[in-house]
């Protein structure tokens, strides 16, 4: 079958998946998109998130087929898409909330690379992670990453209990998880001195 789907601001077709196709497994292996990373295959691990349509979703547990139509970001197009939320909210670091329309809308720029993710200035959380000193061998980065800008994205002013509901279903074996939530502490806090 056929799958016509935007991913990053760019309308994207991939030919030839088959019906148990994953969209992780499109992303990485017919896109050439490896920041989703490949680990548990079962959606345990959070590694593989991707925003589907604004939703966090594991792209190992998506078939390729559920899709046709819809958008997706990866953290390759996570710096991209946050600007780009931050121009058309108005909101510093894009924490106000987009809406499925607005997000519909969202088109890649010329000269940024939201393939790669390079020549673009990093997203709030991205940056955060950081100076946070949050990453560590960088397996699940890609998957915090998409799911602590979604909790930013709805809420500006996240307590730690909301941080960690957050990330729930974001398995890091590096770190103890206090410089990842030291990272959304200190995101959140740019964003609100930004407003």
């Amino acid at each position: 079958m056929r799958v016509n789907f935007t991913v990053n601001g760019r309308p994207q077709e991939a030919d030839d998946v088959w019906e148990g196709e994953s969209l992780l497994y499109v992303l990485r292996e017919r896109l050439g998109l490896p920041g989703s990373k490949n680990a548990c295959e079962q959606g345990e691990c959070g590694s593989c998130t991707v925003r589907l349509d604004g939703v966090p979703v594991c792209s190992c547990l998506v078939a390729a087929g559920q899709v046709e139509g819809r958008e997706v970001v990866t953290v390759e197009g996570l710096a991209d898409f946050a600007k780009e939320r931050a121009e058309h909210t108005g909101c510093a670091g894009g924490a106000c909330g987009t809406s499925l329309d607005a997000a519909k809308k969202w088109e890649a720029k010329p000269g940024q690379d939201s393939q790669t993710g390079e020549g673009v200035e990093l997203s709030p959380i991205q940056q955060a992670f950081i100076d946070a000193g949050a990453v560590q061998c960088g397996f699940c980065t890609p998957g915090l990453l998409i799911a602590a800008d979604e909790l930013l994205e709805r809420q500006s002013d996240p307590s730690d209990q909301d941080i960690r509901e957050a990330l729930s279903g974001n398995l890091c074996r590096c770190t103890g998880y206090e410089k990842i939530l030291d990272a959304v502490r200190l995101a959140a806090a740019r964003q609100g001195e930004a407003v």
